[in-house]
């Protein structure tokens, strides 16, 4: 869905479209995972532009930045596991807040007597973030109270995914980022990074999840078939009438592109699933 979303989102304004395989989490990575993806886009004639950035080899890079943080006096050590932070956050509000887990800030002054770091956090200044969403319009957070400090570097010595993308994002030039509704509650934590790491901020525009009965999002992790690309047309055809359009009337994936493409460039800030 958001694959298809940003292809056409980048050919329509004759911009770059960029593949990043975050891989950061090595102990969770298949093997052969990232040539299945390539061969999956190839298969659906999805052409990216550039190298394929891997976020395994750019380790160096988000050191860099988090150093640049942590000098600013903007990082800090925390010791808290993730049952202290959710039976904190239940004791004090008796629910998650929008989903999140707000750090209750602990460790925020320093570490307890005889506990140990085991990841870092930022130090979230107070105040609301606020951006326009190309998709779902005008939106707002406030990250030190929904969120509070978080994670840039876990227990595991992994990256944060917030920290990571932010950098590549900068790296790489990126001007519009297209994604899943899923990814939506983290947009104000990476304006806020932006702003931190002196980087521009780029435009989002998140779509619409496709969920299963239940709500479910579909993919693998939730047992969704896999991908049919037996026949690619079929299957760009059914995320295409998803994503509020009507079908495209070819036999052609080259065709189906062109069109595709053309109708998004006039129409992409008004389709959506209600027909509004």
């Amino acid at each position: 869905m958001a694959a298809l979303a940003s292809y056409l989102d980048a050919r329509a304004n004759n911009g770059s479209w960029l593949v990043r395989i975050e891989d950061l989490d090595t102990l969770r990575n298949a093997a052969g995972a990232d040539r299945i993806i390539l061969a999956q886009l190839e298969a659906l004639g999805m052409r990216w532009d550039g190298q394929v950035v891997y976020q395994s080899r750019r380790l160096n890079y988000y050191q860099a930045a988090f150093d640049s943080l942590k000098d600013k006096k903007l990082v800090y050590p925390c010791s808290c596991t993730r049952r202290e932070i959710a039976d904190s956050v239940l004791r004090v509000q008796g629910h998650f807040p929008a989903g999140e887990r707000p750090y209750p800030g602990t460790c925020r002054l320093g570490l307890a007597p005889g506990r140990q770091a085991l990841s870092w956090r930022l130090r979230a200044p107070q105040g609301i973030i606020s951006f326009t969403d190309r998709w779902l319009g005008p939106m707002q957070q406030d990250v030190s109270n929904i969120v509070g400090d978080f994670v840039l570097k876990r227990a595991d010595g992994i990256w944060a995914y917030q920290l990571a993308v932010v950098v590549d994002d900068a790296a790489q030039s990126v001007t519009d980022i297209v994604r899943g509704e899923d990814l939506l509650s983290s947009t104000a934590r990476q304006r806020l990074l932006n702003d931190l790491l002196g980087y521009q901020q780029p435009t989002t525009l998140h779509v619409p999840l496709a969920t299963d009965e239940s709500g479910l999002k579909l993919s693998k992790q939730n047992g969704a078939a896999a991908l049919d690309l037996g026949n690619p047309l079929k299957t760009l055809q059914k995320t295409w009438e998803f994503l509020g359009f009507t079908p495209i009337l070819t036999d052609k994936l080259d065709i189906f592109w062109s069109e595709a493409t053309r109708i998004w460039g006039q129409r992409a800030v008004r389709a959506n699933l209600h027909g509004n």
